[in-house]
This record gives structure tokens, C-alpha cells and sequence, in this order.
């Protein structure tokens, strides 16, 4: 079941986030989520009418998605990058794609024109998983994110909605 994220979903969104940060090259970031953080962006997101979204299974999250403005200013306010992370046992079970319709309906219903997907070259999954629901690839950035001493390229992709 897909549905907006509430703040007792937070620690088990952390869970999901935390080891692709600590432990793949997928996000650029370092820095670990904390439930609290969490439910301070939910607030945030709320407050924005930006979406996020979690899968649930018998009441446990299997993943999540959201977005927010692709960048600052009132000329972006109708473009949106998103997130979307899965709980690795949920993989290939059409979840991700769920998530990823909420999305877009969401954004349909409030004016939300593009979304973009920046995806780490080192996630080859994601690139096809984007491509696969209609994402086109605009963009190969060269050696902009660096972690565990490497530097990894970004590949930003764009779906007009």
C-alpha cells in the first residue's frame, strides 16, 4: 500500500536511508538520517504540498519516495527532483514503480510540470529503472560527486509530466 509517510514511519525510513549512505556510492551524501530530522522534513514537506510517500506491508515500510523543488526560485516551482529508496528485500516487486506513480500523480494534481532524477553512474540499476518508466536522460555530469575516495559522475534524467 502506498501512502503519505506520518513521523512514526521515520525510523524505519532511517533504517532504509542510512546504509546506502554509510554504505554505497548510490547517494554522494555522508550524512546519516535521524528519525527526528526526518519528521522535521515531513513537517516541511507538508508544508509545501511536496509529497512523501512510503510502501507499507503488513506495517512494515518498504521504501520511499518524495520530491522537492529541482532548485530555489519561483521559476523552478514547477520542476521537482525526487528521491526513492528501496529496502533491499523489496526490490523487483513492482514497489519501487508504485512509489515512483504516486509521484507523478501527485505532481500531476499540483501543477508539477517536470521531475528529474539525479542518479549516481555507480547505480547502473537506476538509471534503467528510471528510463524503464519513461525517463529520458539529459545529462552526464562528469566527476561531481566524490565519496570513498572516488569520484563518481551524475547522470540527470527528465520525465515531463
Amino acid at each position: 500500500m502506498i501512502r503519505a509517510a506520518t513521523p512514526t514511519d521515520c525510523g524505519a525510513i532511517a533504517d532504509i536511508w542510512n546504509p546506502v549512505i554509510r554504505n554505497t556510492l548510490h547517494t554522494f551524501t555522508t550524512a546519516l538520517k535521524s528519525p527526528e530530522g526526518l519528521v522535521q522534513s515531513l513537517g516541511e514537506k507538508s508544508e509545501l504540498r511536496h509529497p512523501f510517500l512510503v510502501a507499507a506491508v503488513d506495517d512494515a515500510i518498504l521504501g520511499f519516495a518524495t520530491y522537492g523543488q529541482f532548485r530555489a526560485g519561483p521559476g523552478y516551482a514547477r520542476t521537482m527532483e525526487h528521491t526513492i529508496i528501496l529496502a533491499p528485500g523489496a526490490r523487483g516487486r513492482g514497489i519501487g514503480r508504485a512509489l515512483m506513480d504516486g509521484l507523478f500523480q501527485h505532481g500531476c494534481r499540483n501543477d508539477v510540470h517536470s521531475l528529474w532524477a539525479g542518479v549516481s553512474a555507480a547505480n547502473p540499476d537506476g538509471v534503467v529503472f528510471h528510463r524503464a518508466l519513461g525517463f529520458v536522460e539529459i545529462a552526464r555530469l562528469p566527476e561531481v560527486g566524490h565519496k570513498f575516495d572516488q569520484w563518481i559522475d551524475l547522470i540527470l534524467l527528465q520525465k515531463i509530466l
